[in-house]
């Protein structure tokens, strides 16, 4: 059979750069997606250095032109489609009453369009090629627990829930499966606001062993999603949180 191509966005860092490792290690090709040239090419170096294969797209996922590009050039270079990980987000923590538009938009840009972005092209991808792939969108916690400071994030990740089951739901006939993976506090460069603000012991507290959940874990639990022998899961948002939202 043919190695599995996964494109993973977001993945100069964070979540989405252990995502990318992960896979190459388990002998997939890995597309790096980001904004950040840089770090995302310093992504796939890892991966080379490590015997993986990978190539790096630098991709603005709040355009949309973007992100068909991204799909278009990763089928140019490996034939297939078969992972999309809409993983690329930002966050900014900021009272409601002092919301600024521009910030808001940017926010709801990356982290909702950026996302529907990637189910549309990559949906239509798969069935192009009649590929049985899978969808994986990154959410979170605060999609479905409020939190302060957390306006536009919340919304985003409530539309990232419903857009998971919505694709899912159209794409079933196609054997394409979407689900969404939702972390708790992850130990990412997201989460460097709340430090400043001095209000990560407190969500630390949150979590059931008082922890920041590692960028590695979600990896782990992504590749799991990824897998056939996972096929049962569909439509579904699964809670990779270490029980944050599991005491609320």
């Amino acid at each position: 059979m043919a190695k599995r191509v996964a494109v993973i966005t977001g993945g100069a860092s964070g979540i989405g750069r252990e995502t990318s490792l992960k896979f190459a290690k388990k002998g997939d090709r890995v597309v790096v997606a980001d904004f950040n040239e840089e770090l995302g090419n310093e992504t796939v170096e890892m991966i080379r250095s490590n015997g993986g294969e990978a190539i790096f797209i630098k991709t603005d996922v709040s355009k949309h032109e973007d992100v068909n590009s991204l799909v278009e050039k990763t089928v140019g270079e490996y034939g297939r489609i078969d992972i999309m990980f809409n993983n690329a987000g930002i966050g900014s923590p900021t009272p409601v009453l002092d919301m600024n538009m521009d910030a808001y938009h940017k926010i709801i840009d990356i982290n909702q369009h950026g996302v529907a972005y990637g189910i549309f092209a990559a949906a239509k991808k798969m069935k192009e090629l009649n590929i049985k792939g899978v969808i994986i969108n990154t959410t979170s916690v605060f999609g479905v627990l409020a939190s302060p400071n957390t306006f536009a994030y919340h919304a985003t990740k409530g539309a990232v829930n419903m857009m998971t089951k919505s694709a899912a739901l159209e794409l079933a006939p196609y054997g394409i499966r979407v689900v969404g993976i939702a972390p708790g506090v992850v130990d990412t460069p997201i989460i460097q606001g709340y430090k400043d603000h001095g209000i990560i012991d407190s969500m630390k507290a949150k979590v059931m062993g008082n922890k920041l959940t590692q960028p590695e874990q979600l990896a782990n639990a992504v590749y799991l999603l990824s897998l056939e022998e996972a096929d049962a899961i569909n439509g579904s948002v699964v809670m990779a949180d270490e029980g944050y939202a599991s005491f609320k």
